[in-house]
């Protein structure tokens, strides 16, 4: 992986953990989700203006990122419902890598080795060990580990589709594009049928959230595309989920999120597991 690479998907992961920050801290979390996703709009039009159309041959790929990335929003979206930032986002990032590294050896015939192997369970036992985070009152919270669990199989289901798909297309922004612009559609029709009146209120309070939250996480997932098209996609995936540290130092210094030794040690060891398997495939 070149240091280019390598600095663009870091990046990635501190915008990715900011927009995060930002749709947990709302208190209408559903109008937060909509004004980010609605937010890449725009600069999913100006990528359509830039970029190549995507080969045909990446259509299949396009149609299916657009519908697990809408049921990445909503799944999150369940997430933050039940559960603190700091327990949530570690669960669905960390284990995006694991899922994606199974996929690889059950379905795909990739052949591990001892370290990477090492990094898989290092990854797993993080995982597991936050499920076990305890909510602000004390009480476990085994539904928004669930949750976040489920969002993460959607994580590691729109890595594997949109670096594929990304590679077929010969342009990863203009298949994000599409993709960003499929995605917002449908977030917009979702939003419509469920708080109708939502719209009206992204106008008045929602502003932040649709230009700087719209543009961080459209910025951030064109990086990792770009990325998928330059470096493994196992790696890239691996790589990103430095964010859990970012959302863990925003979860605890501005949303006020409690800070504690499993948390700390969960996210740590999550970390750990990610970096490890990315020093294996260097």
């Amino acid at each position: 992986m070149s240091t280019t690479v390598f600095l663009a998907v870091i990046g990635a992961a501190l915008l990715h953990a900011s927009w995060n920050a930002l749709v947990k801290g709302g208190s209408d979390k559903l109008m937060a989700m909509a004004a980010v996703v609605l937010g890449h709009l725009p600069f999913a039009a100006g990528g359509l203006l830039i970029a190549p159309v995507p080969d045909v041959a990446s259509l299949p790929y396009l149609a299916a990122g657009i519908a697990l990335h809408v049921g990445y929003q909503l799944f999150l979206l369940g997430s933050y419902n039940h559960g603190d930032l700091t327990q949530v986002y570690p669960i669905a990032r960390g284990s995006a890598p694991l899922i994606v590294a199974a996929i690889s050896i059950v379905f795909l015939g990739t052949v591990l080795n001892q370290i990477e192997l090492c990094a898989i369970l290092l990854i797993g036992a993080g995982i597991i060990s936050l499920a076990l985070v305890r909510r602000a009152d004390g009480q476990r919270n085994g539904k928004a580990a669930v949750l976040a669990l489920v969002t993460g199989c959607f994580i590691a289901s729109y890595s594997l589709v949109d670096g594929l798909g990304a590679r077929l297309a010969g342009t990863s922004l203009g298949f994000y594009a599409w993709l960003s612009l499929g995605n917002g559609v449908i977030m917009a029709g979702y939003l419509a049928l469920r708080q109708p009146d939502a719209f009206i209120r992204m106008a008045r309070n929602g502003k932040m959230l649709f230009l700087v939250g719209g543009g961080a996480s459209f910025v951030a997932y064109a990086l990792v595309t770009w990325a998928f098209t330059e470096a493994p996609i196992a790696l890239v995936t691996a790589l990103r989920e430095t964010s859990i540290v970012f959302a863990l130092l925003i979860g605890v210094f501005f949303l006020k999120e409690r800070l504690d030794l499993m948390k700390v040690a969960s996210t740590m060891t999550t970390l750990a597991g990610a970096a490890l398997l990315r020093l294996a495939r260097l």
